[in-house]
């Protein structure tokens, strides 16, 4: 039985279930029992119209909710309950529901939540799993998303950088559990770029991408992080750079440069590069400076200083942190990163032991401890 095809019909048949009447919390519900009830009976007698069985057995248990809760409202049944599945509408849903649960007035964390249980087909259990909480909290966060968003119409214009947005965090979070975010995120993205004609869809997807495929590289034994000049270029998955690196250009060439296109950009540059040493620093530098163009983020001028660094010299890297705020995430372990390369080792060694205190994640503070040892003894 193959789950990813389930997952992928899912939108579309909450769509069906919207149209033909019900209301979004009660359609979701349906559809996630239909997958419970597919997962059990499809091993051994799998449709010929996954998508019709779907729809079928979903609004089936849809019917059967109203009448338990004998709350029954005027609304015209499209098709008999009892009756075999007619045909699919041809209308596609799919991108009005990803606007629907990345809608403006959710906070991310459930916009994130709803997305991957109404798009993406994931169980409650699965989604809890992969942000490690319990998954009564889950359930919880998911049921005040659909609470919120009730009256919102599934053919209200949507905000698809808000979308974007949602499937960058779901990217971000990475893996944990059963369940790989990383992989979900492509999958959405992918799906999303197909059905959207926007530069910036496919801006995301090939920064995605081109992130994705320096995975097996980015640690070592025992969950070693291993920095990027560091990395073993030839784990690097090349077919996922290339399609990265093609979704990028096609994007670029529609000449409305986004955000995501340009953060892929500085990717596809660190991907080209044979070596560390051979990295266009120049062109990086010249990407994060339509980045800052585009964002304004303190963040993206930090990053920014390092490519300065590397491009033009530490002085200069330590010139333009000029003005930044000391305590933005990684300020102090860039700080201790280009006073080394300026030669200032006892320094450097006290900002990367600061830096390592400060981590957020084991992984980050051992790292920052061994470089702050091995500064302290080359000074």
């Amino acid at each position: 039985m193959n789950e990813s095809l389930l997952r992928e019909l899912v939108p579309a048949v909450i769509g069906v279930l919207v149209r033909r009447g019900a209301d979004f919390a009660s359609a979701e519900d349906a559809v996630q029992e239909a997958l419970i009830r597919a997962l059990e009976t499809w091993p051994d007698d799998q449709p010929r119209d996954a998508k019709a069985w779907l729809i079928s057995v979903a609004w089936r248990k849809f019917l059967d909710a109203v009448r338990a809760e004998k709350s029954r409202r005027d609304r015209e049944v499209v098709v008999d309950a009892e009756g075999p599945a007619g045909p699919v509408p041809a209308v596609d849903d799919t991108l009005r529901l990803y606007f629907l649960c990345a809608h403006p007035t959710l906070p991310p964390s459930s916009a994130v939540a709803l997305t991957l249980r109404a798009v993406g087909g994931l169980t409650t259990k699965q989604i809890a799993a992969a942000y490690l909480v319990p998954e009564a909290t889950m359930a919880q966060r998911i049921s005040r998303a659909k609470r919120r968003i009730a009256g919102v119409p599934l053919d209200e214009p949507g905000d698809l950088p808000t979308v974007l947005r949602v499937l960058y965090l779901v990217f971000n979070e990475g893996y944990g559990g059963d369940l790989d975010l990383a992989a979900e995120a492509i999958r959405l993205a992918r799906q999303l770029a197909t059905l959207s004609d926007e530069p910036e869809a496919a801006g995301l997807l090939a920064l995605m991408l081109l992130h994705h495929a320096r995975r097996s590289s980015r640690t070592g034994p025992g969950g070693r992080l291993v920095p990027l000049a560091e990395q073993d270029r030839s784990l690097w998955d090349t077919e996922m750079i290339a399609e990265g690196v093609t979704l990028l250009q096609t994007a670029l060439a529609r000449d409305r440069l986004g955000e995501y296109q340009a953060q892929a950009a500085i990717a596809a540059l660190h991907a080209d590069a044979p070596t560390a040493a051979e990295t266009d620093w120049v062109q990086i530098v010249e990407w994060y400076d339509e980045l800052l163009l585009l964002t304004g983020s303190p963040i993206v001028r930090l990053n920014r200083a390092v490519a300065v660094g590397e491009a033009d010299g530490a002085q200069a890297g330590l010139a333009a942190l000029t003005d930044l705020d000391p305590a933005l995430p990684r300020y102090t372990a860039v700080l201790a990163h280009l006073r080394e390369r300026a030669g200032d080792l006892a320094e450097a060694a006290d900002l990367y032991a600061q830096a390592a205190r400060a981590a957020t994640s084991v992984a980050e503070r051992d790292h920052l401890t061994r470089q702050a040892a091995r500064v302290r003894q080359q000074a």
